[in-house]
Parts: C-alpha cells; sequence; structure tokens
C-alpha cells in the first residue's frame, strides 16, 4: 500500500508527514519525532476515541489522504545531522574506534519485533558476513540488510529497522502473520503477531545464500555462497536395521544450517543433548523384512563451519493427539559451554584431520594463559612499587629532583619475549598441522575448537509469544575492530531491543534457563582463531 500524505498539528505549526499503514505506529511517531522534536515515549497523537498507541490498529483508525492529525507534547531538540561526515569503522583510529564501540546501537521495536531484532543483533557479530554484503549484496533481503548494518555502524542513536521488517514480512509472508490477540479501547483488534526467532534465523541464514562467497588467502575462485562456506554443516547420516543386521546399512549426506540440542526432563548438558539429536531410533519399511522395523540413525559431523549454529529445541510439537499443543521445557537448565570442543560429534575422518592441530591448540592455549597470568602478576607488582615512596639513603640526592621511588624487582617473576615474538612462532606451528583439504575449503573450521560469541534468548510460555533478546560477546566485536585484547572483552552487551547494556561474564550461566529468566535458544559459536 502507497504512504499517505498526512499533517501533524503541534504546537500551532502544520508539518507534512508520510504514512505508511503497512508499517506500526511506532514507526509514524519517530516521522513525527523528526520534524517536532517531541521524543515518542513523551508523545500523544490524538485519534477517534483517544490516542494512538505503538499496539493501535491502522484499520481501526481508517486514516485518510490529507488528515490532520493532533500532536501533544513538550519538544526537546530536534535531532542533529551528524557534526561530520560519517566514517566507517576501517578508516578510524584506535581512540575513535573505542569510543564507537563503547556502546553498539539497538534497534527500535515496531510491535512483537524482537524476535526480528535479537537475531540481527546475533548475526552482524560476524565479520565475513560484514565483508560478504558490502562486496556484493543482490537485490531484495541481502542488500535491505546491508544497508540496515551500515546504517547501525554510522550511528550511536537506536536504529529504526522499518525498511528491513517490510522486506523480510514480503520475502517471507509468515512474518506478516496476524494476531487477534490485542485489546485496545475498542475491544479485541488485530496486530502483527508475535514469531519464532529460530524459524527467523534459518529463514534470513537461507535468504543470504544469494550472497556470493569469499575468496580464499590465495584468492582461489569462488565456488560456493557465503552461508554454504562459513555456516553450514555437513552431515553423515547411517541408517542400520535393529531386527536385520544382516540388512546393509545406508549412508547418505546432507547440509545443515545448524545442529540441534534435544533437550528432554534429563537433559543437563548441551553436549548430551546434541549426541540425543544424532542418535535416533526410527520406524521404516525394512526391504529384507517386508514389514516396518526399528533402525538406528547414528549421524555425524562430515563438515564443520567456521560459525557453527546450535539450536536449544526448547519446543516440541505433539501431533499424536487430536490437536497439535507445543510443548516448552523453560524450567530445564542446561549448561552450554563458552569454549567448545566439537571433536566427539564429527565423523572418524573428519577427526583424523583435525585431531593434531587441536591437540596442538589447546596446549599453545595453555601457555597463553599462563603467560598472561605472569604479565598481570608484574604489571600489579610493578605498579606497586611505583605507588611506594623510598626514603633517601644517606648521601643520595633527595631533595634535587632526581626520582625518589626505586624499581622493585618482581621475585620468581620469568622474563618473558614481547608477546608477538611468541604469537608470531605459534602460528607457524599451527598452520603447519592445517590439514591440506580443510585449507582449501574455505570457511571450515580447521580445528574443531569454538568460542561462543552470540545468544539469542527466549522468555515465555511459547515460541509464538513472550519475548526474545541478544546477546553479545564483548571481544567479537573489539577483537574485529582493534585486534586488542581487552581486559572486558569476556563481558557481553545485552540487546533488548532499543536498549542495549553490558552483561558481565558471570551471569552468563543465568540464560542457562531453570528459572523464570530468559534462557539460551540459539547459540553462535565461533571457531577459534589460531594466532
Amino acid at each position: 500500500m502507497a504512504p499517505l500524505a498526512v499533517k501533524i498539528k503541534h504546537a500551532g505549526k502544520v508539518h507534512d508527514v508520510q504514512l505508511n499503514l503497512d508499517q506500526p505506529p511506532a514507526v509514524f511517531k519517530d516521522a513525527i519525532y523528526q520534524v517536532t522534536g517531541v521524543p515518542p515515549d513523551r508523545m500523544k497523537v490524538m485519534i477517534k476515541g483517544g490516542t494512538l498507541k505503538d499496539d493501535t490498529d491502522w484499520r481501526k483508525v481508517a486514516p485518510k489522504e490529507g488528515q490532520t492529525f493532533m500532536v501533544i507534547g513538550a519538544a526537546g531538540e530536534l535531532p542533529k545531522p551528524p557534526e561530520r561526515p560519517v566514517v566507517f569503522l576501517e578508516d578510524m583510529d584506535d581512540t575513535d574506534l573505542a569510543k564507537a564501540l563503547s556502546l553498539p546501537v539497538g534497534l527500535r521495536n515496531l510491535g512483537n519485533t524482537c524476535y526480528m531484532n535479537a537475531t540481527l543483533q546475533a548475526l552482524r557479530v560476524i565479520p565475513e558476513l560484514q565483508t560478504a554484503l558490502q562486496s556484493g549484496a543482490p537485490p531484495g533481503l541481502p542488500s535491505v540488510l546491508s544497508n540496515l548494518y551500515s546504517q547501525m555502524s554510522q550511528t550511536t542513536d537506536s536504529v529504526v529497522p522499518s525498511n528491513f521488517l517490510t522486506t523480510l514480512r514480503q520475502t517471507f509472508p509468515q512474518f506478516a502473520e496476524q494476531s487477534r490477540n490485542a485489546k485496545g479501547m475498542s475491544g479485541m483488534f488485530t496486530m502483527y503477531a508475535q514469531q519464532d526467532a529460530e524459524e527467523c534465523w534459518v529463514q534470513l541464514t537461507n535468504a543470504l545464500r544469494e550472497v556470493p562467497g569469499l575468496p580464499g588467502p590465495s584468492n582461489t575462485s569462488i565456488s560456493k555462497n557465503f552461508v554454504d562456506q562459513y555456516m553450514t554443516c555437513e552431515t553423515r547420516r547411517e541408517l542400520k536395521c535393529d531386527e536385520a543386521p544382516e540388512e546393509h546399512s545406508t549412508v547418505s549426506f546432507e547440509k545443515a544450517l545448524k545442529i540441534e540440542c534435544n533437550i528432554s526432563i534429563t537433559t543437563n548438558f548441551m553436549l548430551s543433548g546434541l549426541k540425543e539429536a544424532l542418535d535416533q531410533k526410527i520406524e521404516k519399511t525394512s526391504p529384507s523384512l517386508g514389514r516396518n522395523a526399528t533402525y538406528t540413525a547414528t549421524s555425524r559431523l562430515s563438515r564443520l563451519p567456521s560459525y557453527l549454529t546450535v539450536h536449544m529445541v526448547r519446543f516440541a510439537w505433539r501431533s499424536d493427539i487430536a490437536i497439535v499443543i507445543v510443548l516448552f521445557l523453560p524450567q530445564r537448565r542446561v549448561k552450554f559451554p563458552s569454549d567448545f570442543d566439537a571433536l566427539d560429534l564429527v565423523t572418524d575422518e573428519l577427526r583424523e584431520k583435525i585431531m593434531p592441530l587441536a591437540t596442538k591448540l589447546k596446549q599453545i592455549e595453555g601457555d597463553r594463559s599462563d603467560r598472561q597470568s605472569v604479565r598481570k602478576r608484574a604489571k600489579a607488582k610493578q605498579q606497586a612499587a611505583q605507588a611506594t615512596p623510598v626514603p633517601p639513603a644517606a648521601g643520595s640526592s633527595a631533595g634535587t629532583g632526581e626520582a625518589d621511588t626505586m624499581e622493585v624487582d618482581a621475585p620468581n617473576t620469568v622474563e618473558l619475549e614481547p608477546e608477538s615474538t611468541y604469537r608470531e612462532r605459534e602460528l607457524k606451528e599451527l598452520e603447519e598441522l592445517i590439514n591440506p583439504d580443510l585449507r582449501a575449503d574455505v570457511g571450515s573450521s580447521v580445528s574443531g575448537q569454538y568460542e561462543l560469541i552470540a545468544i539469542v534468548t527466549h522468555k515465555g510460555a511459547a515460541a509464538d509469544s513472550g519475548h526474545y533478546m541478544g546477546f553479545v560477546k564483548k571481544g567479537a566485536i573489539r577483537t574485529t575492530a582493534l585486534g586488542d585484547a581487552q581486559d572486558d572483552d569476556d563481558d557481553w552487551y545485552k540487546f533488548d531491543d532499543d536498549k542495549v547494556s553490558i552483561f558481565p561474564k558471570d551471569k552468563l550461566s543465568t540464560l542457562e534457563g531453570g528459572g523464570e529468566d530468559s534462557s539460551a535458544y540459539v547459540l553462535l559459536y565461533k571457531t577459534k582463531p589460531l594466532a
């Protein structure tokens, strides 16, 4: 539907504004804010029967071309254009980068769109995706996503993702589903329904398959799209008949955008839930027995991507009764690791290729941790020594302006080479252990060792209700931009729509479930860098 040209009247002045009935009232209020300076949370837009709410159904209002809306509210300062031209992250120095990345921007909720906002924030942490989108995003959803991410990188204010939402609903009509669960002054009315963030994740990544892949280090030709390169697993599935062991087993391979963690009343750890999903009993027709029989389906990963998505299956559909219902396990606490070793999930062939590098990387990580501890102790002792004044000895030059503190050697402190020297040597050792097949497979994980970098959480009784939030590890963003680790890199950013805050690392376990707070629903792991 084409936007309507309407007018708004505020403080004796009349302004022209575009009203798009396909978008929620929050977008219209933001347009009013742009011309009046009245913040949406302090704004009253008068309509027949009351004031415009964020969940008002436009069909109840039935606005017409040229209609004038009365706006009440104290105006603040009008939004200002940037004081200086937009500077992209890659063009900033370290000081400007630190300032720009102090808190990432949030996304405005446009009426039950938290599922989309949380998904977008989690996917944004993938730097290769940003590069691929900038290099060649095709028209449609990928192009609109590229524009949205660019907009988010150019401002410190929350962003209204209206264009992306419209394109998402046009591309995938299920996200334009209407609900009659809302109640207003005139009774029940229709509004956009809440959706499942995991479904949004899958549909969005499927759409991103149109984005070309990235060349390898040697600038080799690109044979895959971006998603197949960096986010897709390959699974080997063997089917064997339990009742007829002599029957020949069948083997098949398939691609998957995620691996699933089945959650039952006995599941306590993510790894056990993953294994349960990979090993299942199914019933199918046996050609040798001529009847239905029980089969064991054993699946293992034959390819690991750089970015591994884990779906915590907290919602299970029951179809064995007359009415399909949804079961939810919000009270089940399932522990997930910050560092994840995927070798227990892979085929024997892939494990053989990965094991030498994985073993060496674990050893080197231990060495790096030991060096970091030594450096921290030495730094603390040096700071303490410098802060302690030393009384002048007899015959010394006290009062002459020379230093009156002395440097105290930290006892038992090991002299270390510069960290860059260690890293250069370690990187060379690790690169020599990369399997040639995996090196040629651009976007695959060469070690099977992962770190958790993003989480989409859910709070509520069902996937299509409640509230979704996104969590992103600070180090995953900072390392991409700055390259240098910081003491707080293990903390997280919490994205509650347009509210962004710091989420301490020691609170990460509260997202495991087992309470009334949010529970981890989709987890994104990144293969650990070798350097």
